[in-house]
């Protein structure tokens, strides 16, 4: 009986393959983390709005969907990433999943048109998520049948993992999630930045599942005015979270997120013409 083998991929299909920006944008409070949104291409762009705070972008002239459930959100997921055939049948993100999906959501060819997905934000998708956990049966103790925290947060980072990497596994297409960062003193009083997010594993992984993080930061430099910038590098001075696996980006980049991707090697798009943010 013949061995069966995966089929080999050479380097000039490998390079011929159409690959999509994999990020996470990161950033306080009001400093226009979804106003991004105008920098982008809107006939292209789906934008996945959890947090349902497009006050910024009411005018923007692309199309959402509004996900309220953390169902929702694996069923999007499903929808853009496709099946996993490793996966078994009542698992997310397997065939029956995906069958599911497009039974309660229509033809997922509806979605090949969108080249960017633009999900805000990946901080409420965890407590959409942990709402979700905390009435599974492994958020109760099998002795006593009270709710079991340990296994709610257990639960919740397995699932969060499982959601991005989904994701992150959709080849053709652009996808950032926005997320809100948090600032705390440590020990020694110095300043820590962190992913505000339920749970510790979803912010300590995230960064390896992504090739870009990148943080919107107001930087002040020098006697000069504070300004808006991209933070791109993991070591900067600020101690800003940031990664960039392409090499292409310089330290401090203009916060425009198309022009952003432009140099990542994205296509060229022509976006809408936004109105001033201060």
């Amino acid at each position: 009986m013949e061995a069966l083998m995966l089929p080999i991929i050479t380097a000039d299909q490998r390079l011929a393959e159409v690959r999509g920006v994999k990020g996470v944008l990161v950033g306080r409070w009001g400093l226009g983390k979804t106003f991004q949104l105008w920098t982008l291409d809107a006939e292209s762009t789906l934008f996945v709005d959890i947090e349902a705070g497009d006050l910024a972008v009411k005018d923007w002239p692309g199309d959402s969907l509004r996900p309220r459930t953390w169902e929702d959100c694996r069923d999007i997921a499903v929808l853009l990433g496709g099946p996993n055939p490793a996966l078994r049948d009542g698992q997310s993100f397997s065939e029956a999943h995906y069958a599911q999906a497009c039974r309660r959501y229509g033809d997922p060819g509806e979605l090949s048109k969108y080249r960017t997905v633009f999900i805000d934000s990946i901080t409420v998708a965890g407590r959409l998520c942990l709402q979700w956990c905390k009435g599974q049966p492994q958020a109760f103790s099998e002795k006593t049948g009270k709710p079991d925290t340990r296994g709610a947060y257990g639960l919740m980072g397995q699932e969060m993992v499982g959601w991005l990497t989904h994701i992150q596994h959709t080849r053709g297409k652009h996808i950032w999630f926005v997320g809100i960062l948090d600032e705390r003193t440590d020990d020694f009083n110095r300043k820590v930045y962190e992913l505000q997010i339920d749970g510790s594993k979803t912010g300590l992984e995230l960064p390896g599942i992504v090739d870009e993080v990148i943080t919107l930061a107001e930087i002040t430099s020098g006697d000069g005015p504070p300004y808006r910038a991209f933070v791109c590098h993991t070591a900067n001075p600020w101690g800003f979270p940031a990664k960039d696996r392409s090499g292409r980006l310089d330290l401090v980049e203009p916060p425009d997120l198309g022009q952003l991707m432009r140099k990542l090697g994205a296509p060229e798009a022509a976006a809408p013409n936004p109105p001033s943010i201060h």
